[in-house]
């Protein structure tokens, strides 16, 4: 990253958050953390130490004890429901560990779904959905709907419609947990290149050392805020 980009408003800025979770718990407290356009960043940490709800918390569905977030430089706190609803529609995507894919849709009627939400004309929504599909390695698979896909297979859908609307961000919360060394690979590859080829950014929470390993920089959740890991 030159000095020149570093000067620049950061995608995503986190200052001093804290958030709590129901009866006094800490989860984490002090956390900083800037994210610039083109940068992959991987979060690591245990079970239960708070990297979903990291992930709520910058996609603006839940809200901080306190502490600034920042996309672009619009604080999500001075906005409200409706804008926040709206800067998630086109400026993030979100793979969700859950998947959430809807099962009364097509596969590519679930991908393309952002793209319908922004009004995007239909007969180009399909067209990228399809070219989606192929990314990800279901190519022809675009009138199946998700009763037939593995848990793998449902997570390749999620990551392709987060990816399809082309956003600035891109949260993931363990996208490749179900899926074989192969596919996981193409798939963190896939991040990658939309990432360092759209001036995107990418934060990324896993369990995973070889999903951490592709990023730019490698960081820990502490009860005390991210604890820098391996950089390159």
């Amino acid at each position: 990253m030159n000095e020149s980009a570093k000067s620049e408003t950061p995608l995503l800025s986190l200052t001093a958050l804290k958030k709590s979770v129901p009866g006094g718990r800490v989860l984490f407290e002090g956390l900083d953390l800037r994210l610039d356009r083109g940068e992959f960043v991987a979060v690591k940490g245990e079970s239960g130490v708070g990297k979903s709800t990291l992930l709520n918390l910058v996609a603006g569905l839940d809200a901080p004890d306190s502490g600034t977030i920042a996309i672009d430089g619009v604080a999500l706190g001075g906005l409200d429901d409706d804008a926040r609803t709206l800067l998630r529609r086109e400026s993030i995507g979100f793979v969700f560990q859950a998947f959430h894919i809807l099962p009364h849709l097509t596969l590519a009627q679930n991908i393309a779904l952002p793209l319908v939400l922004q009004r995007v004309n239909g007969e180009e929504a399909m067209k990228r959905a399809r070219e989606m599909l192929a990314s990800v390695g279901m190519e022809g698979r675009g009138e199946d709907y998700p009763r037939a896909l593995s848990g793998g297979e449902l997570q390749r859908i999620a990551i392709a419609r987060a990816l399809v609307h082309r956003p600035s961000l891109l949260l993931a919360d363990e996208p490749t947990g179900n899926l074989d060394p192969e596919t996981a690979t193409r798939i963190l590859e896939l991040f990658a290149k939309a990432v360092r080829g759209a001036g995107a950014a990418t934060l990324l929470v896993t369990h995973s050392d070889v999903a951490a390993s592709v990023a730019d920089r490698a960081l820990t959740l502490t009860r005390g805020g991210l604890v820098n890991g391996r950089a390159r």
